[in-house]
């Protein structure tokens, strides 16, 4: 999604050209980033395993045969040593059973889902008070704390996914992020065959035969609607097929190099962003009965629907594949629509920005200014920069994802991991 600093109209249209260079600049260093994680992950020679000590079992030797005897305290000693390694067998069958084992994502999306990505390859520094309310200082999110994805993780088992670009510190065992901030939809820059032969090498971190078995999950559209924000209604819903044929065509190579399994995030409510609020109007004729902007949330009801049409002809055409549709803007719009229920006193108010009720949000100043205006550690914002949302906010959404009901089909994510084998 955009950066919390855009505004809106001729904003956004200006921004395009410099937002074109960064997503390729961003892109164009996929392919250096998994050979770093390649290398960091390759494996060393093989140390040869010691030859267990036979002297160390006392024995006796009988006349009687020439055979040999053990002691019945080398007997006892025999037995617990069995004993001890079906115990450590068991132990590791039950390791290899855990939840999280096995489970492997491959993230595609913006800065609702970016972990740090943007922060990583833009080399910009997200500064506090960005993740103090979880990981209590910056990590490149866009936020006080967790994303959506990082939720994900969290409820299947699996560590938080390190972006791929990510120098020190990355644990690429149960997949990888490319989610930088500011991203539009997938480009055919993008093919997935130039980072999927490199991380199903011999010395990747990932096996091979995980590919088939990961869930490749989306969240991708925002900024490709904010793009259009500026222009006439109709000229808007006339740019949105030509976005849901190129995610169409991203799943589409996806599955030819091996991907099974997708979980697609649709477009959340834009219109209830205090950014969008925020942008100069005439009068309020277009806010609905919560205060949102009907025209944009029509634009974003309209993009899901073509995206979901969209996926219904995948699942026709892929017949190998599951797809799984989420529709966010339900989700979201909820958390506006039923604010008190969930806590939540200003829904349409920043957490961190500037100028104070009814939405604290200037587009030309960012959260990380030191004058600007924060609300309390612990209370419930939707929004925490008028663009991204709060780690609660992330959280209910987080769970509402994962129940399976607004999902279509109406599949849990849970179902989609393989299940785990042990040794026997």
């Amino acid at each position: 999604m955009a950066s919390a600093g855009n505004g809106g109209g001729g904003a956004l249209k200006r921004s395009m050209g410099p937002l074109r260079v960064q997503y390729y600049i961003v892109m164009g260093a996929v392919a250096a980033a998994v050979v770093l994680a390649t290398l960091r992950y390759m494996p060393g020679p093989a140390i040869p395993a010691t030859a267990a000590a036979a002297a160390s079992t006392t024995t006796t030797t009988s006349s009687i045969g020439g055979g040999v005897v053990r002691s019945a305290q080398a007997a006892a000693a025999a037995a617990a040593e069995e004993e001890g390694e079906e115990q450590a067998q068991e132990e590791g069958r039950k390791k290899k059973r855990k939840k999280g084992d096995g489970v492997v994502l491959f993230n595609f999306g913006d800065s609702n889902s970016d972990t740090g990505g943007v922060a990583a390859v833009m080399g910009i520094r997200i500064a506090p008070p960005e993740g103090r309310a979880y990981f209590h200082h910056p990590t490149g999110r866009l936020s006080d704390g967790r994303v959506i994805l990082d939720f994900i993780c969290e409820n299947l088992g699996t560590p938080h996914l390190s972006p791929f670009m990510k120098p020190l510190g990355s644990n690429y065992s149960h997949g990888v992020n490319f989610a930088p901030s500011r991203a539009p939809r997938p480009r055919r820059e993008l093919p997935p065959s130039r980072w999927t032969c490199r991380w199903t090498s011999e010395a990747a971190p990932i096996d091979e035969k995980a590919f088939p078995d990961a869930i490749y999950t989306m969240d991708i559209g925002h900024n490709d609607i904010n793009g259009v924000l500026h222009l006439p209604y109709h000229t808007m819903l006339e740019k949105l097929p030509p976005v849901i044929v190129e995610i169409k065509k991203a799943i589409e190579r996806l599955h030819k190099n091996g991907a099974r399994k997708f979980w697609i995030h649709g477009t959340g409510a834009l219109g209830c962003m205090p950014q969008k609020l925020s942008m100069p109007r005439d009068d309020d004729h277009d806010l609905d009965e919560h205060g949102c902007i009907a025209t944009i949330n029509n634009v974003c009801k309209k993009f899901n629907s073509l995206l979901s049409e969209a996926l219904d002809e995948l699942r026709l055409t892929l017949k190998s594949s599951t797809i799984i549709f989420v529709d966010m803007f339900a989700i979201k719009y909820d958390l506006v629509a039923n604010h008190t229920k969930y806590g939540i006193e200003k829904p349409l108010m920043t957490c961190c920005g500037h100028g104070g009720p009814p939405y604290n949000y200037d587009p030309k100043e960012s959260c990380m200014t030191s004058d600007k205006y924060l609300c309390k550690l612990g209370e419930k914002f939707i929004s925490w920069d008028g663009v991204h949302f709060t780690d609660a906010a992330n959280g209910i959404v987080a769970s509402k994802v994962l129940s399976g009901e607004y999902n279509i089909p109406r599949v849990k994510l849970t179902s989609l991991v393989p299940k785990a084998k042990s040794d026997d």
